[in-house]
């Protein structure tokens, strides 16, 4: 099992950029693939990047391109850099494993004013 610490979100206007971290305890996250995930005011939790312990990555069609994850094994720290934001990028952030996530943390608020 591995603990989740999600931070970084705030209210941001339209393009603005934030930068989400996650830190995880437990010693699966050297060996597991970890996801950003996000869940929208009255929408379900929709994944939004993934990055493998090699740091191969993917990400959603919404945000290819604006969004890059990252991961720093020796901190057990993963990322996610958002740039260009957009009102629909607000909702609750969450990082996780990844494709099958685990007990779901408090996750960070990220705002996006238009």
């Amino acid at each position: 099992q591995v603990q989740l610490v999600e931070s970084g979100g705030g209210v941001v206007q339209a393009g603005g950029s934030l930068r989400l971290s996650c830190v995880a305890s437990g010693s699966i996250f050297s060996i597991s693939a970890m996801g950003w995930y996000r869940q929208a005011p009255g929408k379900q939790r929709e994944w939004v990047a993934t990055i493998t312990t090699g740091s191969t990555t993917n990400y959603a069609d919404s945000v290819e391109g604006r969004f890059t994850i990252s991961r720093d094994n020796a901190k057990n720290t993963v990322y996610l850099q958002m740039t260009n934001l957009k009102p629909e990028d607000t909702g609750v952030y969450y990082c996780n494993t990844s494709p099958r996530p685990q007990s779901w943390a408090q996750g960070t608020q990220v705002t996006v004013s238009s």
